[in-house]
């Protein structure tokens, strides 16, 4: 998160990057380490650390003078899982799918600009591959990153694209903003779209968007494989089964009154 963005937001934006921060560790971290990355002076940072330990949002371990995501992250990492993630909704289609196909199946929705991995159904012959539900991972070279981002409306789309690495994964990866947009014209014409190693060597996969009825991008669903074991033209041939896939997904997202909400910052900026 940037300065700029850390001001705007005032003290709950800092923070919520306070924690964000800690939980990029994925290890217990000490406060020293902390410091270390933050944009922010000492005694701040100290402060906010503080709060969110007597808040238990992070926890605190006194032999080794670390801190961790707190339990009470759980309490609300569960409820979001069940109110706002299309994980619980999902679950039966995307397990018949996987299923039928005998790949794995990703599920995702957009994080600010990123992707993230809400939910993953892996077959009898598990590829091992970065993704994992709950992981996030860069949009501009994944598969239900580019699908998703070929739906977005123009301003949102700027905003997330400006917020893109272009780093240089593989020989693959997409390395500027002119080369995304051209990808996601072709996405945006036949509705659907691949990763073609641009994140992992020898991962592949073919990616669609799931749209609510007005066209709102909810997420994304992709079949993933291995070039090791199969290719592009295979895993396209099974676009119209997963076609389907996201459509029912989207019915039953709506159904249960999924948020059918315009972007906000999107709007605010159409305003200004």
């Amino acid at each position: 998160m940037s300065q700029d963005r850390s001001k705007s937001d005032g003290t709950v934006g800092k923070a919520l990057e306070i924690l964000d921060l800690v939980a990029s560790f994925r290890r217990p971290v000490r406060f020293s380490e902390v410091l270390e990355r933050a944009d922010f002076p000492k005694a701040t940072v100290y402060r906010f650390i503080q709060t969110l330990t007597s808040q238990g949002m992070l926890s605190y371990d006194p032999d080794r003078q670390t801190y961790a995501p707190g339990i009470r992250l759980v309490r609300l990492a569960h409820a979001a899982w069940q109110q706002s993630s299309l994980a619980p909704i999902a679950r039966p289609v995307i397990d018949k799918l996987a299923r039928d196909v005998g790949e794995t199946v990703h599920l995702a929705q957009l994080d600010h600009a990123q992707v993230l991995y809400v939910d993953k159904i892996v077959p009898g012959q598990p590829i091992e591959m970065y993704s994992q539900a709950g992981k996030v991972g860069p949009a501009y070279c994944t598969g239900v990153g580019k699908a998703m981002m070929a739906y977005l409306e123009a301003d949102h789309l700027a905003e997330v694209i400006a917020q893109q690495s272009f780093h240089v994964f593989t020989e693959h990866t997409l390395a500027s903003e002119e080369a995304l947009r051209a990808e996601l014209l072709d996405i945006r014409s036949n509705g659907y779209g691949f990763d073609r190693e641009e994140h992992e060597p020898h991962i592949i996969c073919v990616a669609l968007p799931i749209l609510t009825k007005r066209g709102r991008v909810l997420g994304a669903l992709s079949v993933t494989s291995s070039t090791l074991r199969t290719n592009l033209a295979a895993l396209e041939v099974l676009v119209p089964r997963i076609s389907e896939a996201a459509a029912a997904i989207a019915q039953d997202a709506e159904s249960w009154r999924f948020p059918d909400q315009p972007n906000t910052q999107s709007a605010n900026t159409a305003k200004g």
